[in-house]
């Protein structure tokens, strides 16, 4: 569940006062294996740090047909005990990990996926990764016309126009509410006999497809959760393409929206997606080493040592230490028990702040120049707290490169960012970020250079963007329409 407190941390992530970017959701499915889902909560575990407020799943068995299980909390607090296990019999389930990116903040149970819906053809349940920008619209519509909504999610949209299509069947009618909708989403859906993925036309959030040893399929939002279930990768399910899986029949694909140029979120190979993850057929990890060899072609400076913001900051320090020559070192010590606060968080406690997370390892840094490789700067609060433990321990010098360009726009596709006015590129050019964070020298790799590091020779194609980096450009994709409506004001035209 949410914490409690600023410093009552998530063990998993690198957030403190809100200071990083929250991942959108996991989601995760299984046909054709025995018992599916423990196979699902298998997959949930391996991608708890795509959300860790609450968890979900749904299977159908023959017999005893559909059951659900949500729970808040952490997969491996609830989807491991036997007792609850056994009520998800079967060889179909889905599953979904959240942290609320649309509806209400916070312990809401009727808003933990998967949906599940009752058709005049059978049950269908649905696990949806992605934000519909224009959901507000929709939800008045149907509203209006009688629909009776259970949740605050943006995703039960969906459900609602499947109720009210006319197509013949659940693939057909999902197909037919997609239409509808605007924004992004990658689908893991299932009915009594098949499981359903689908990508948004433009590909922005991820989903994968792996076989299981038989005739068993699995659907995953990335590949490091086949490897935890033993399943073999097969591909990535490609933007704007419906497959619907049977155990007998195998994979059938096809493509039920108008073609489109990808705009797949850059921001996966920067944060959300876990290293040992392969997207586009390249390694998560060595795309990381890479945006750090490009920090240190750009932005080089004189120091003694280069240290990760432990764990995200990692890769890139070990890319920019390999390109610069100035050595690699373990600065910033995480505690890899700290989870939520053990101790009642007095204000005392609260003052303590991150270094209840991460220490400072203060016999390698005393009189160091020392160069900090993090991931992103959002707020800026965290990087301030950071440096003053560096400093605090006997710096000589700190240095900040950053792994990615300044956040100057929020994400309206899945990820749940500030305001605008709130995140500290939007009012601040980078020299005065340098000096908001007191640091001797700030730098963000270039737009160019990103996409240098995830493969594209020539950078950016500013006339047709390769990927979805609206949070860095403030080039939507897709007009986030309810926010237009609410008075959100798109980059003007340069």
């Amino acid at each position: 569940m949410p914490p409690a407190h600023p410093f009552d941390f998530d063990y998993t992530r690198d957030d403190a006062d809100g200071d990083k970017l929250k991942e959108e959701c996991g989601v995760f499915g299984v046909v054709g294996a025995s018992d599916a889902a423990n196979f699902v909560a298998l997959g949930l575990h391996a991608l708890q740090h795509r959300g860790q407020e609450a968890g979900g799943i749904v299977s159908h068995d023959p017999e005893q047909g559909f059951n659900s299980a949500r729970r808040f909390g952490y997969v491996r607090d609830n989807f491991t005990k036997a007792s609850l296990m056994e009520t998800l019999p079967g060889p179909l389930a889905i599953g979904h990990v959240r942290y609320s990116t649309a509806g209400s903040k916070g312990a809401v149970i009727r808003d933990v996926q998967p949906f599940f819906g009752e058709f005049s053809m059978g049950g269908a349940a649905i696990a949806h990764n992605g934000n519909i920008t224009n959901a507000d619209e929709l939800r008045k519509e149907l509203i209006e016309r009688g629909s009776i909504f259970q949740s605050s999610s943006d995703s039960e949209c969906i459900i609602h126009l499947m109720a009210r299509s006319l197509q013949r069947n659940i693939p057909e009618r999902m197909e037919d509410a997609l239409r509808r909708v605007q924004g992004a989403f990658s689908i893991v859906a299932m009915t009594r006999t098949k499981l359903i993925g689908v990508r948004d036309p433009l590909g922005v959030r991820p989903l994968v497809l792996g076989k299981l040893e038989g005739n068993g399929w699995v659907l995953s939002s990335e590949t490091c959760a086949l490897d935890i279930i033993g399943a073999e990768y097969v591909r990535e399910i490609e933007p704007g393409e419906m497959v619907v899986i049977t155990a007998s029949g195998g994979v059938e694909s096809h493509f039920p929206f108008r073609r489109q140029a990808s705009r797949f979120c850059i921001f996966e190979h920067v944060y959300f997606s876990r290293p040992d993850s392969i997207i586009g057929g390249k390694s998560v990890y060595e795309t990381r080493r890479q945006i750090g060899v490009e920090l240190a072609k750009e932005s080089p400076v004189d120091a003694d040592l280069v240290c990760p913001v432990p764990d995200s900051g990692t890769p890139a320090a070990i890319g920019f230490s390999q390109e610069s020559g100035i050595p690699y070192a373990m600065g910033i010590i995480r505690n890899q028990y700290m989870g939520r606060t053990f101790i009642e968080p007095t204000e005392s406690i609260r003052n303590m702040g991150v270094r209840l997370k991460l220490n400072v390892n203060r016999a390698l840094i005393r009189g160091k120049r020392v160069i900090l490789v993090d991931d992103s700067v959002v707020r800026g609060t965290t990087s301030r707290k950071i440096k003053e433990m560096i400093l605090d321990a006997g710096a000589a010098e700190v240095h900040f490169r950053i792994a990615s360009p300044p956040t100057a726009w929020p994400c309206f596709y899945g990820v749940d960012t500030p305001q605008r006015e709130k995140l500290l590129a939007a009012t601040m050019t980078e020299e005065e970020m340098r000096v908001h964070l007191a640091v001797d020298s700030l730098k963000f790799i270039s737009l160019d250079g990103l996409y240098r590091a995830v493969g594209e020779a020539e950078g950016r194609n500013a006339k047709c963007p390769q990927y979805c980096d609206a949070c860095f450009s403030g080039d939507y994709p897709v007009k986030p329409t309810d926010q237009i409506t609410k008075g959100f004001e798109l980059k003007a035209a340069e």
